[in-house]
């Protein structure tokens, strides 16, 4: 599991709870804001309820696909603003 969170470690801090609903639990993994500014849908935490014995062989694979989804976002998101930047600057605007 914390392989998978490396990626997402270098930016931001992660914040992990665990709650016992039943006989499930519930995961959640709450990333803070890398900085001021930042789109709010990079700090959008997700949450996994299973059983613990769903939890052990699923969570990783989950919070893989949630890691990869988090670094193109931000790679999206960082091109887009630079070519509007670079618009902005070839209008002559600052």
């Amino acid at each position: 599991m914390f392989i998978e969170l490396m990626p997402l470690l270098k930016e931001r801090t992660l914040l992990i709870t665990v709650a016992r609903l039943d006989e499930k639990l519930k995961v959640n993994v709450i990333p803070t804001k890398a900085k001021e500014g930042e789109d709010p849908a990079l700090a959008t935490p997700p949450s996994y309820t299973g059983s613990p014995e769903e939890l052990d062989a699923e969570l990783g694979k989950h919070l893989a696909g949630y890691v990869d989804s988090q670094v193109q976002l931000g790679s999206t998101l960082a091109e887009a603003k630079a070519r509007w930047m670079r618009r902005r600057r070839r209008l002559g605007k600052k």
